[in-house]
């Protein structure tokens, strides 16, 4: 017997609470702490995205969840040290990103840009 899923029911959103939650949010996006969370976010989809182009992660040139693993680690390792060691970086290695709109929004108004999470707590 095929047993059917039970589908949850549709919440309909009038245009005045749209409107409202709209507001709410771009109000709340104004806020020092949204922005600096923010930041943090930009960081890490910058970190992801020049993983997955600049390195080749979509593909990975091993069988098997442990070998594929291994790859990811040891390309995060040498991604680190080239940070570390502040040299420029390779010809094949894809020029960095233009700064984001939000970027030159908080460079703009001289409002530090996070690095990375890792910062939040200091």
């Amino acid at each position: 017997m095929h047993q059917h899923r039970r589908q949850r029911p549709h919440r309909w959103i009038s245009p005045r609470e749209l409107r409202d939650l709209q507001l709410r949010v771009r109000t709340e996006q104004q806020t020092p702490e949204w922005k600096a969370r923010y930041a943090v976010r930009s960081g890490v989809e910058g970190t992801i995205n020049e993983f997955a182009h600049g390195h080749g992660m979509r593909r990975c040139r091993y069988r098997g969840q442990g070998k594929a693993h291994i790859q990811h680690v040891l390309t995060a390792i040498a991604v680190n040290i080239e940070r570390l060691s502040g040299l420029p970086p390779d010809e094949g290695t894809p020029a960095s990103r233009r700064p984001t709109a939000f970027q030159d929004y908080l460079d703009h108004r001289e409002i530090p840009r996070l690095k990375s999470w890792r910062t939040l707590g200091s």
